[in-house]
């Protein structure tokens, strides 16, 4: 059975098996997406990240081998399933699909759609059992974080932001799972984005498994950039997410970020745990009450224990 919230890319321009896999994976639970093209693909994963790709080779404008490549280089993306559908069988098609793509599972056409079924539906299901990505916002997770993090130690020129989203447990609580689930969403995106824009393919950015935080690997002298533009942005564009009515009358529950900055002169750190609570210990304990003035998104670093508004 799916959940509610998987979304299946079909990237595929025979407008026959589009519109067969749409009605078939709709039966099925899954809410479906169709892209023709791979420009078309790779700007639906930018703005909205499916849960899995079924993805087509022969596109009319780029090939699907570049549409892969280009959702594995993207942070936002790297983390999706990808499961090659072609019409193109040879042995070195399937090495290019595997190595190259790194592409989850690869099958020829003419494909049994039901086996197709099954490969998606294992796929979802075994990243989730490994927890590699966060089931609402897709960004790597759990023993993905770790890894990351197990790698800066013992490495220099590097800089790790924690970053919380101040009175989201209360947002949550007024406007329910469903709404709260969506600022997820967009912080996700929002940080992804500004990491994009400001930072390599070598930068990283996750989620914790529990509660409201995020964080992003980068080097020293990409993150003043990249926190800047992020507390900005979030700041003058988390507004829509609140009730109008609420805004109107004073009472919106309003959200703001806190980031923590660390960075590999305030070690040597021992493991992962040290490292983690390093940076959390920077994080404000307490933050501002509900429409205080100086309810903004704020940096902490070591050495600037008070921070500084965003």
């Amino acid at each position: 059975m799916s959940r509610e919230s998987d979304t299946i890319l079909i990237v595929e321009d025979d407008p026959a098996i589009a519109r067969l896999l749409d009605v078939y994976l709709a039966q099925k639970g899954y809410k479906v997406r169709l892209a023709s093209r791979g420009e078309e693909a790779l700007a639906i994963c930018r703005t909205t990240p499916p849960d899995l790709v079924v993805l087509d080779v022969r596109l009319p404008d780029i090939s699907g081998y570049d549409v892969g490549m280009a959702l594995r280089a993207s942070p936002e993306t790297q983390n999706i399933p990808i499961v090659v559908l072609t019409a193109f069988n040879e042995k070195s098609e399937r090495l290019t699909a595997h190595d190259v793509v790194k592409a989850d599972y690869f099958l020829g056409k003419p494909f049994d759609i039901e086996e197709l079924y099954s490969v998606i539906r294992n796929q979802l299901r075994e990243g989730r059992r490994r927890g590699h990505y966060h089931p609402v916002t897709n960004l790597p997770t759990g023993e993905l974080v770790n890894n990351q993090l197990r790698a800066l130690l013992g490495t220099t020129s590097w800089t790790l932001a924690l970053i919380r989203i101040n009175g989201f447990e209360r947002f949550t609580q007024l406007y329910g799972v469903v709404v709260g689930e969506d600022a997820l969403k967009f912080t996700a995106l929002l940080l992804c984005e500004v990491v994009r824009r400001h930072g390599v393919a070598t930068d990283f950015v996750g989620q914790l498994v529990v509660g409201p935080y995020f964080l992003i690997i980068s080097a020293p002298e990409r993150i003043e950039a990249i926190a800047a533009d992020l507390l900005a942005r979030f700041d003058a564009e988390i507004k829509p997410h609140y009730a109008f009515r609420d805004v109107q009358q004073g009472r919106a529950p309003q959200m703001a970020l806190s980031v923590a900055v660390i960075s590999d002169t305030d070690g040597p750190f021992s493991d992962i745990r040290e490292l983690t609570e390093a940076v959390e210990a920077l994080l404000p304990h307490a933050p501002p009450p509900p429409g205080s003035a100086d309810r903004r998104s704020t940096v902490a670093r070591r050495s600037t224990a008070d921070g500084h508004a965003g």
